[in-house]
Parts: C-alpha cells; structure tokens; sequence
C-alpha cells in the first residue's frame, strides 16, 4: 500500500470516533504544553541571568578586591606592622601594576561610600560608586532625555541616580516612604538639587536628642574619641542623569548612584579633613594613612578565552578574584538542574497523555478486528497494518504537540504579563519559548505518540485473518 493510502486510511479512523480522539489529544496537548511551559521558566530565568552578566560587564569582566580586607572603601596602609603588610590592599600603585599584566584590556577603580540625601522633608540612603569616565562608559547605563554622565573636569558633585533611588527615601515626619505607603517620594531627581550628606554616622549622632550634661551650643564638639558629635556639612549637588525606566523596573543598577572618582575623592578629603574616612583603616594611633584604598578594580579582559589565565595570574599576586564565567558556570548547573526537575514535572503529564494513546489504540484494534482480518486476507501486508496504526498514534501526537505548542505560547505570554510592572525582583519576561523548544517538544509528542502505539500495533499484526473475519 502506498503512504498516501495508509495516511488516509488513519485520518479517515481517527474522524470517525471524534470523541475518543479529542480526548486523547487533549491529553497530549496538555502533557506538551506543561512541559514547554515549565522548561520556558528555567530558560526564562537564564536568560534574565545573561542579561545581568551583561549589564555588569559580560563575560570578559574580572572583578579584583583586597585580600583580608575590611570595609568597603579602604586605605592604603604605611604601616610596618606584619599583620598590616600581610593584607593586600587596592591602591593606585596596584592599579597601575594590573594594567601591565597580559591580556588586561582595561582596569579601572571603584570606590563605594555610603552617604545621606535630603530634600525638603524627605531623607534618603544612597549608595555612591565613584568610577571613573571610562568606567562609567564601560558601564553603558541607559539614561533618559536629557541625561548625561557626570562632567570629570567639574569641581561640583554630578550624580546620576538609579531609576529606583527614590525607594530609599522617607518623610521624616512619618517615618515611612515608598515601602510604606506605595506613593513615590515628590523628588524631582533629574531636576532637583539635593543635600548630601557624606558623614552619615555624624548626622545621625546630631540628630539624636543630647545626651545629659551636654550643652546645646550648636557648635562643633567633640567626645573623648575625637569623633564630630555636631551635624556634619552638607553638600548641595545636581543630577546629571537618571538612568532609564520606572521606579519598580529592576536592573543591576537600578539602586546605585555614580559620580566622578576624582571628584568623590576630593569630597571626601574636604569633609573628613584630619579624620579616618569612614571604613578605612586607620594606624596604631588612630590617625588617616594618605593613600586611598578602592572598594575594588574591575577589569576587562582581552578575551573570554583568557579570563581563566588572568584571573589565576592575579590571585597569584595575593588579590581576590571573581568574574563573571564563574558566576555563569555556577548557575547554569543550577539552571540545568532546574530545567530537569521543571521539565519532569511537565513530562508526568505527557506519560499519562502516552497511555491515553495506548489504551485508544487498543480499543481501535478491537472494533477494527473484522477490518484488519480482510485487510490481511486480500494480501495487505503486515507491515502496511503496523504502519497505519503507527501513523495514527504519530498523528494524535502532532496534532497534540501543535496545538499544546499554541497553548503554551499563549500561557507564556500571560504569564509575563502578569509577572512583569511589579516590584518582585522577577525579569521582564520571566517565561522564554525559543523555536528550538516548539520543534522539540513536537517532535517528542510525535516520538512518544507512534512509542504509545508500538504494542497495539504488534497485536494487530498477529491477529489470525480467519479468526478476525470470524468475530463480530
């Protein structure tokens, strides 16, 4: 028998018992659909990860920090002391060192200080990174109309805030900010002047009630361990920029503020003028050292191929080393293993779909006994019957797989929907159906079809002709 006939044949069966074939089809429409919607989240979720990576640098970034360091932003240490000379500490000098190394393509400071901003009767908490120009323009931050990234020859402050800075900021009175009452802070950061606040420790001791005995002169004094107890100076600084998208829209930047190094440096400088930054350390006698310490130095490699050998290079100079290619290894096996667990999940439902397959194909052979012992009589071969039933079990799986496929697209976008605008700290597009996962997903609902049909179609091989045209 030709293909052709055979196809027509099983089509032909399949419309004439319409219920029994919906039914069984439903079930593979829902096994398939589970198991590409569940799949779409792990893949979902890695590429939310791909894009962070990029967002931070992408696969050739080498972020190196001090060894036995403390605090975020440190000092380089003069002392002689053995404990001082065993810690590693990122200076200018160790900067310049790593730019010589092979295959460093870039290698640029960061400084991270924590500082306070007002504004009218709102304060906030603001984490200050200080990089410089060309840091800042490896960072690619999106900015909207307008902005721009700070100006390194200006002696003011620029800063260029998060699109989600202003969740750090609370009315004074109440005591309670966007966490709180769900209503953005009235701040225009684009616009808006703000105070800052570079001593946040100091701030805090002046706003807090005297202590007895203490006389409120309003002027600088000083406790017994030579720290300012009086409001510290504050600082009138302008937006540059403000990076792009809602207060509820996460990225890796999303809460941070950028400013100038240079400028930050020499803010702090002034500020802290005869007194240890805070987060540094100091000497035996509590004195500043001269020399900064950076938070970190972020470096960018050549190639993604020589990543591994640098970093390796640079821990054997006595730094701490992380990069981007250990994170992406690190959670693709989580990645993986989630995948497996979501998609066997999704597969118990395509094995039930598989014995739904199977028992419809029994109950075929046995109302098309009599059809199958006269196919066999008038010299139709074993293999055209295995085929036809065969066909019709591939066929329930395609038409399943299809429209499961349609489903599941129409679950993703859903899903997406409703995951996305909220602050969840969950991606965009937490649900990713690439075309591979379509093709595969029907050509395994096609695979466990035509398997589910495997055993009926032997037994309709080896039924008797006499017997079969003999039943009723």
């Amino acid at each position: 028998m030709r293909w052709s006939d055979l196809l027509r044949m099983s089509v032909s069966s399949l419309r004439r018992r319409k219920l029994r074939t919906f039914l069984t089809v439903l079930g593979v429409v829902i096994g398939t659909a589970s198991i590409v919607v569940m799949i779409s989240l792990g893949l979902g979720m890695q590429e939310a990860m791909y894009a962070e990576v990029a967002e931070s640098g992408g696969t050739t970034a080498v972020t190196v920090t001090g060894k036995d360091s403390w605090g975020v932003g440190m000092m380089y240490t003069g002392s002689s002391s053995g404990q001082e000379e065993s810690k590693k500490y990122i200076t200018d000098e160790v900067i310049e060192e790593l730019r010589t190394l092979e295959h460093v393509r870039s290698a640029q400071p960061v400084l991270n200080v924590s500082a306070i901003g007002l504004k009218g009767n709102y304060q906030g908490y603001l984490d200050i990174t200080g990089m410089t120009p060309e840091g800042l323009k490896e960072l690619k931050l999106e900015l909207k109309d307008g902005g721009r990234l700070p100006d390194p020859d200006s002696n003011e402050l620029e800063l260029v805030y998060g699109n989600a800075v202003l969740k750090n900021f609370y009315d004074k009175g109440t005591m309670k900010g966007y966490w709180d009452t769900g209503e953005v802070p009235d701040i225009d950061l684009q616009n808006d002047s703000l105070f800052l606040v570079l001593d946040a420790d100091g701030y805090n001791a002046s706003q807090s009630p005297p202590s007895v005995g203490v006389a409120d002169s309003g002027e600088d004094t000083a406790s017994d361990s030579g720290k300012r107890t009086s409001a510290p100076k504050k600082y009138v600084v302008k937006s540059s920029g403000v990076m792009a998208g809602g207060i509820d829209e996460y990225n890796v930047n999303s809460s941070n503020v950028y400013c100038d190094l240079d400028t930050l440096k020499s803010y702090l400088q002034k500020e802290f003028r005869g007194r240890v930054i805070p987060g540094q350390p100091s000497t035996a006698g509590g004195k500043p050292y001269s020399k900064f310490v950076y938070s970190m130095v972020k470096i960018q490699a050549d190639d993604m191929e020589n990543v591994e050998e640098l970093s390796n290079v640079i821990r054997g100079l006595g730094y701490n080393v992380s990069t981007n290619i250990e994170y992406i290894d690190s959670m693709k096996k989580q990645f993986a293993l989630v995948q497996a667990v979501l998609g066997g999940i999704g597969a118990v439902s395509l094995l039930v779909a598989a014995i739904g397959i199977a028992n419809t194909m029994m109950m075929s052979i046995y109302e098309r006994t009599k059809e199958i012992g006269v196919m066999k009589v008038i010299g139709c071969g074993l293999k055209n019957i295995r085929q036809m039933f065969l066909l019709e079990a591939a066929f329930i799986g395609l038409t399943g797989g299809v429209i499961g496929n349609i489903l599941s697209l129409i679950i993703s976008v859903v899903i997406n929907v409703l995951t996305s605008g909220g602050d969840t700290g969950i991606p965009a597009n937490i649900s990713s159906i690439p075309v591979w996962l379509l093709l595969s997903s029907i050509g395994f609902a096609i695979l466990v079809g035509t398997a589910a049909g495997y055993f009926p179609a032997r037994r309709a091989m080896r039924l008797s002709p006499l017997a079969a045209i003999r039943s009723e």
